[in-house]
Parts: C-alpha cells; structure tokens; sequence
C-alpha cells in the first residue's frame, strides 16, 4: 500500500477523477455512504487488487453503457390511460417516471431515472432519484404492494413488507414462512437499520398528505430509492388499478401488464355497460360509525364510481373530494333509514355482531330487509381481507359482486368474489 503515497501526477489526476464520479454517483443515491471515503473508494475501483490499474486506467464506456437516446432497450412499452397520479416516459434507453406528491393543499412532482444495470445515468437529471431495473429485491410497506407484485407474477421480488400480518396472497405467505421476507415496519416504527442491511434496490411506500417525503430522508442518503403509490387517490377504480403499470416498468415486464391489465379494462367496462340497461337504481350506504364518527367516500372517490358504474343512488355522489367524507351519525341515519342496501360495514359477520355496535341500527331499512352486504368473504385465517389487497387490481370482479347485488338479474350466474349477504 505504499506506492498509494507516491503516486504520479497522472494517478493523482485519475483519483481525483474517481472521486468526482463518486461524489456525483453519491448524489444519486447509488453508493452506500455509511463506508469511511477510502474504502468506498476501493469498492468504486473494483477491490483492493485490482486498485492500480483500475485507477490508471478508467473503464471507457461502450456505446451499450451511455445513455444515447438513439438506442432503444424497451420494444414494449406501456400508456397511462386512467391513472392521474403517475406518468411514465420511455426515453431509449432509460425511463423517467413522475410520481404526483400531495401534501397538505400542495402537489409536487417527484421524478425517478429507471436506468438498466451498467447504463450510465443522463446528467440533466440531477434531482431525480436512480432505479436500477429491473428491480430484483423490494420492500413493500402497503398491501397494495403486495397485490401488484402478485398481480405480476413476481412476489419473488419481495423481500420486505411493512407488517407480515395482513397479507393474503399464498405465494407471498410462502416466502414469509420460509424466511424470505422480512417486517420493516412503517410510520414511525420504520426500521431503517434493517433496511440499510438488506439493501433492496427499492422501497416503495405510500404517499399520503400527512407524512413528510423527507421522513426517507435517511434511506435514500444511503444509497435505497424510495418510491411512493398514491393509488388511493385515483377518482376511478380502473386509475387506480393501473398503477400495476407501475410495477411493470420497474421490472421490464410491460408485455405483461398490457395484457393482462386489457383484459381486466375490457371486462370492467363491459359490466359498467351492463348497467345501462338498469331501470331502477337502489340507493346505498356504507360503512359503520368508529369512535363517533362515520366515514362515507367522497363524491370524486374511486368508491363513489364504482357505485355509480353499478347504477347505485349514492346520497354524497356530488361532494368533492377523493377521500372520505367524515360524519356524525345523525347526519346518516336519515339516509340510512330510507336506503335499500347497505354495504362495506367493517368488522362484523352478521346482523347481530352488527346491534352489537348500537342498537339504533335494527330501524334502519337495509337492517330490516337484510339487503347488508359486507366486503369480507375473502378473510383468511390470520385476518388478512383480500378486498383490500387483491380486489385493488381487480376492480372489475368488484363492479361484477355489485352489479350481483344490486341488480342480479343482469348477471344471474355470478358468484359474488368478495362480498357476502349478513343474516
């Protein structure tokens, strides 16, 4: 190690050069900045034997290794049809993918580079975060995450998630059981030395207006993307199911997604037709008070169309907001008293469970006429509700259970997926 003392001008010249690069791939959130500076020198040169002549001698990159826009490394590709939330560009040979942020009352766009393995990362981007794809390892922290990875073909990929508890894929449980996948946490419980040691190639979380960006501060300082899904404030059910797209630009399988989300678009909107034909459309509530206060989606919300591409009357159709609408029970009970079905009440399995929760509830009319339809028939044995998770990607099997309810006589030999009659 001696020579490192007397190096020529030339070497000087050259680490010098070594370090700017690493400086800038720093930047980028590609290296990990926990190693003192010389080792991670060492690591950048390739390994302490090789050091001399990786350092005299710069690797010069191919034509397979810059980003010249002229190549193009992805024949399939996919397009944005509904979904307002995210955006993706495919410039040659790397992807640019833009992830609308809401915060409070304000909407900034965060921006991601998808650069193949050994593609050096275009330089106009200096304020985007890098994504090697396709992405091999992920920690999801929702699980929406784990629909879209199974939605894919690819719960492999998974190799974190913010709790194991609530999970309902198999194939997923599988790799819990076998030790595979591990819990991070979320929220202010995120592990992040845990995270730092598996090194995934990318977190995705969940944006949401109460939650800071810059909580991932630390991760991202450490070399791991973080990626946020809004899903939730998509204003329609196939917008919010096509952020699967999503997952198939991160793991270069957009022949896939194309088929597999045009069949599910083709299906959904063919149902949505069905209901044209509806001459009489029932009025609903959902949900159940918790804590006093009772929460009824939005008019703009992707619950709000689903009810209406199911030729339901909804009392709040023609609030705005994407969210939900939050209300004491006098304001509802009105509604309720005179609607004739009630769905989505929570955690309950029959209509005592429900006079359980308040006994006011046996005057309302859907109580009476047990029209009380809960989203809860796929529950499994650890209290996973695959309504949340695989219903998420599949919004027409949704539209079909409600359509079954609402009107059966339109699709009289359809076994509801994942919503069951309380009796």
């Amino acid at each position: 190690m001696g020579s490192l003392v007397t190096l020529s001008e030339e070497r000087q010249r050259a680490m010098q050069e070594k370090s700017r690069h690493f400086a800038l791939a720093r930047r980028k959130g590609i290296f990990l900045p926990a190693a003192p500076l010389f080792i991670r020198f060492l690591l950048y040169c390739g390994g302490l034997l090789p050091l001399v002549s990786a350092c005299d001698n710069p690797p010069k990159h191919t034509a397979s290794s810059t980003t010249d826009s002229r190549q193009d490394l992805f024949p399939e590709k996919t397009k944005i049809k509904y979904a307002k939330g995210f955006s993706v560009e495919y410039r040659g040979n790397y992807k640019v993918v833009n992830i609308l942020n809401h915060f409070e009352d304000q909407v900034d766009t965060l921006r991601y580079l998808l650069v193949p393995k050994g593609i050096t990362p275009p330089p106009q981007y200096a304020d985007a975060q890098v994504i090697q794809i396709p992405v091999r390892q992920m920690v999801g922290l929702s699980s929406m995450h784990v629909a879209l990875a199974d939605f894919m073909d690819a719960p492999g990929v998974l190799v974190g998630l913010g709790n194991l508890k609530y999970v309902s894929s198999e194939r997923v449980r599988k790799r819990i059981a076998a030790g595979q996948v591990k819990e991070v946490g979320n929220g202010g419980d995120l592990n992040e030395e845990l995270l730092i040691t598996l090194q995934p190639d990318l977190v995705m979380a969940t944006g949401s207006p109460d939650a800071k960006f810059s909580r991932y501060n630390t991760l991202i300082g450490a070399g791991i993307p973080v990626l946020l899904n809004s899903e939730w404030l998509e204003t329609t059910p196939l917008g919010r199911a096509e952020w699967v797209k999503l997952m198939a630009v991160l793991l270069n399988k957009e022949a896939l997604v194309n088929q597999k989300f045009g069949d599910l678009e083709k299906e959904y909107h063919r149902l949505a037709a069905l209901t044209q034909k509806a001459q009489f459309k029932p009025s609903i509530i959902t949900g159940m008070p918790f804590k006093g206060t009772w929460s009824v989606p939005d008019g703009d919300s992707y619950m709000a169309r689903f009810l209406k591409d199911a030729a339901a009357t909804y009392h709040w159709a023609n609030v705005q907001g994407k969210g939900s609408l939050h209300l004491d029970f006098e304001r509802v009970a009105p509604v309720a008293l005179q609607a004739d079905f009630w769905l989505n009440v929570g955690y309950v399995d029959s209509k005592e469970d429900i006079l359980g929760k308040d006994v006011r509830f046996k005057d309302f009319r859907p109580f009476k006429q047990e029209s009380i339809y809960n989203n809860n028939k796929r529950v499994n044995d650890i209290g996973s509700n695959d309504y949340w998770e695989s219903g998420a990607v599949n919004p027409h099997l949704i539209l079909a259970d409600l359509i079954k309810i609402l009107h059966p006589e339109l699709l009289p030999r359809h076994e509801l997926v994942y919503y069951k009659q309380l009796r």
